[in-house]
Protein backbone atom coordinates (compact mmCIF):
# COMPACT_ATOMS: atom_id res chain seq x y z
CA UNK A 1 0.00 0.00 0.00
CA UNK A 2 1.20 3.44 -1.18
CA UNK A 3 1.82 6.01 1.71
CA UNK A 4 1.06 9.68 0.95
CA UNK A 5 2.64 12.08 2.96
CA UNK A 6 0.75 14.62 4.31
CA UNK A 7 1.91 18.85 4.33
CA UNK A 8 -0.53 19.78 6.32
CA UNK A 9 -0.82 17.07 9.66
CA UNK A 10 2.83 16.06 9.46
CA UNK A 11 1.57 12.81 9.76
CA UNK A 12 1.44 9.95 6.78
CA UNK A 13 -1.68 8.86 5.01
CA UNK A 14 -2.41 5.02 3.82
CA UNK A 15 -4.99 5.97 1.84
CA UNK A 16 -4.65 3.47 -1.73
CA UNK A 17 -6.94 3.82 -4.43
CA UNK A 18 -6.06 1.62 -7.57
CA UNK A 19 -8.33 3.60 -10.08
CA UNK A 20 -7.58 7.49 -9.08
CA UNK A 21 -4.95 9.78 -10.01
CA UNK A 22 -5.77 11.56 -7.21
CA UNK A 23 -5.28 9.92 -3.81
CA UNK A 24 -3.88 12.58 -2.09
CA UNK A 25 -6.00 15.46 -0.81
CA UNK A 26 -3.96 18.63 -0.10
CA UNK A 27 -6.84 20.34 1.21
CA UNK A 28 -7.42 18.07 4.47
CA UNK A 29 -7.12 19.68 7.19
CA UNK A 30 -8.15 22.86 6.07
CA UNK A 31 -11.33 24.42 7.80
CA UNK A 32 -13.36 24.08 4.27
CA UNK A 33 -12.58 20.21 4.69
CA UNK A 34 -15.43 19.65 7.34
CA UNK A 35 -18.20 21.27 5.52
CA UNK A 36 -21.32 20.01 5.62
CA UNK A 37 -22.38 17.91 2.41
CA UNK A 38 -25.44 19.96 1.88
CA UNK A 39 -23.20 23.39 1.44
CA UNK A 40 -20.77 21.10 -0.68
CA UNK A 41 -23.89 20.61 -2.86
CA UNK A 42 -25.11 24.54 -3.07
CA UNK A 43 -21.61 25.53 -4.09
CA UNK A 44 -21.01 22.83 -6.74
CA UNK A 45 -24.80 23.65 -7.71
CA UNK A 46 -23.58 27.49 -8.03
CA UNK A 47 -20.71 26.29 -10.27
CA UNK A 48 -23.03 25.17 -12.93
CA UNK A 49 -20.86 25.24 -15.91
CA UNK A 50 -22.29 28.25 -18.98
CA UNK A 51 -20.66 29.48 -21.55
CA UNK A 52 -22.11 32.84 -23.03
CA UNK A 53 -21.49 33.89 -26.59
CA UNK A 54 -22.62 36.88 -28.47
CA UNK A 55 -22.64 36.52 -32.37
CA UNK A 56 -23.88 38.96 -34.94
CA UNK A 57 -27.40 37.45 -35.22
CA UNK A 58 -27.76 36.46 -31.35
CA UNK A 59 -26.98 35.36 -27.54
CA UNK A 60 -25.59 31.68 -27.27
CA UNK A 61 -25.73 30.03 -24.37
CA UNK A 62 -24.24 26.27 -23.62
CA UNK A 63 -25.15 25.03 -20.31
CA UNK A 64 -23.42 21.40 -18.94
CA UNK A 65 -26.18 19.62 -17.03
CA UNK A 66 -25.12 16.03 -17.40
CA UNK A 67 -27.87 13.49 -15.96
CA UNK A 68 -30.58 16.18 -16.13
CA UNK A 69 -33.56 15.82 -18.12
CA UNK A 70 -35.23 18.11 -20.38
CA UNK A 71 -38.26 17.85 -18.09
CA UNK A 72 -36.30 19.04 -14.66
CA UNK A 73 -34.98 22.67 -16.34
CA UNK A 74 -36.46 25.81 -16.61
CA UNK A 75 -35.63 28.65 -19.19
CA UNK A 76 -37.42 31.33 -18.13
CA UNK A 77 -37.18 35.56 -18.54
CA UNK A 78 -38.10 37.44 -15.97
CA UNK A 79 -38.46 41.31 -15.54
CA UNK A 80 -38.30 41.70 -19.66
CA UNK A 81 -34.55 41.15 -20.33
CA UNK A 82 -33.45 38.39 -17.79
CA UNK A 83 -32.79 35.00 -18.79
CA UNK A 84 -33.14 32.63 -16.09
CA UNK A 85 -32.10 29.03 -16.33
CA UNK A 86 -32.76 27.02 -13.47
CA UNK A 87 -33.09 22.87 -12.45
CA UNK A 88 -32.53 20.61 -10.04
CA UNK A 89 -30.69 17.00 -10.07
CA UNK A 90 -31.90 14.23 -7.46
CA UNK A 91 -29.66 12.94 -5.07
CA UNK A 92 -29.50 9.24 -6.44
CA UNK A 93 -31.15 6.83 -3.97
CA UNK A 94 -28.88 5.65 -1.46
CA UNK A 95 -29.56 1.86 -0.26
CA UNK A 96 -28.67 0.29 3.83
CA UNK A 97 -26.36 -2.00 1.88
CA UNK A 98 -24.43 0.37 -0.76
CA UNK A 99 -21.19 1.56 0.30
CA UNK A 100 -19.56 4.52 -1.09
CA UNK A 101 -15.91 4.97 -2.35
CA UNK A 102 -16.29 8.42 -3.64
CA UNK A 103 -19.09 10.72 -4.57
CA UNK A 104 -17.78 13.74 -6.52
CA UNK A 105 -21.09 14.38 -8.64
CA UNK A 106 -23.12 17.18 -7.35
CA UNK A 107 -26.88 17.11 -6.88
CA UNK A 108 -29.73 19.73 -5.63
CA UNK A 109 -30.80 23.13 -6.94
CA UNK A 110 -28.92 25.43 -9.60
CA UNK A 111 -30.10 28.78 -10.55
CA UNK A 112 -28.07 30.83 -12.75
CA UNK A 113 -29.67 34.72 -13.95
CA UNK A 114 -28.16 36.72 -16.93
CA UNK A 115 -29.32 40.11 -17.79
CA UNK A 116 -29.41 40.58 -21.45
CA UNK A 117 -28.54 44.32 -23.46
CA UNK A 118 -31.64 46.36 -24.67
CA UNK A 119 -31.36 44.64 -28.41
CA UNK A 120 -32.27 41.18 -27.91
CA UNK A 121 -35.97 39.78 -28.88
CA UNK A 122 -36.73 38.02 -25.74
CA UNK A 123 -40.17 36.99 -27.06
CA UNK A 124 -38.31 34.69 -29.65
CA UNK A 125 -36.05 32.57 -27.36
CA UNK A 126 -35.64 29.08 -28.15
CA UNK A 127 -33.88 26.47 -26.11
CA UNK A 128 -32.67 22.76 -26.90
CA UNK A 129 -31.02 20.14 -25.17
CA UNK A 130 -28.98 17.48 -26.57
CA UNK A 131 -26.72 14.92 -24.89
CA UNK A 132 -26.44 16.91 -21.86
CA UNK A 133 -25.79 20.18 -23.34
CA UNK A 134 -28.89 22.32 -22.67
CA UNK A 135 -28.51 25.11 -25.81
CA UNK A 136 -30.35 28.87 -25.55
CA UNK A 137 -30.68 31.11 -28.37
CA UNK A 138 -31.88 34.66 -27.95
CA UNK A 139 -31.66 36.74 -31.28
CA UNK A 140 -30.72 40.03 -31.50
CA UNK A 141 -32.67 43.06 -33.30
CA UNK A 142 -30.86 44.28 -36.63
CA UNK A 143 -29.23 47.51 -35.73
CA UNK A 144 -30.25 50.29 -37.47
CA UNK A 145 -27.95 51.83 -39.36
CA UNK A 146 -28.40 55.78 -39.42
CA UNK A 147 -29.65 57.24 -42.53
CA UNK A 148 -27.25 59.25 -44.21
CA UNK A 149 -28.63 61.61 -46.69
CA UNK A 150 -25.89 63.47 -48.59
CA UNK A 151 -26.43 67.41 -48.82
CA UNK A 152 -25.08 69.21 -51.80
CA UNK A 153 -22.79 72.29 -51.50
CA UNK A 154 -23.63 75.40 -53.27
CA UNK A 155 -21.54 77.40 -54.77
Amino acid sequence: MAMIPSFFTGGRSNVYDPFSLDVWDPFQGFPLANVPSSARETTAIANTRIDWKETPEAHVFKVDLPGIKKEEVKVEVEDGRILKISGERCKEKEEKTDTWHRVERSSGKFQRRFRLPENVKMDQVKAAMENGVLTVVVPKEEEKKPEVKPIDISG
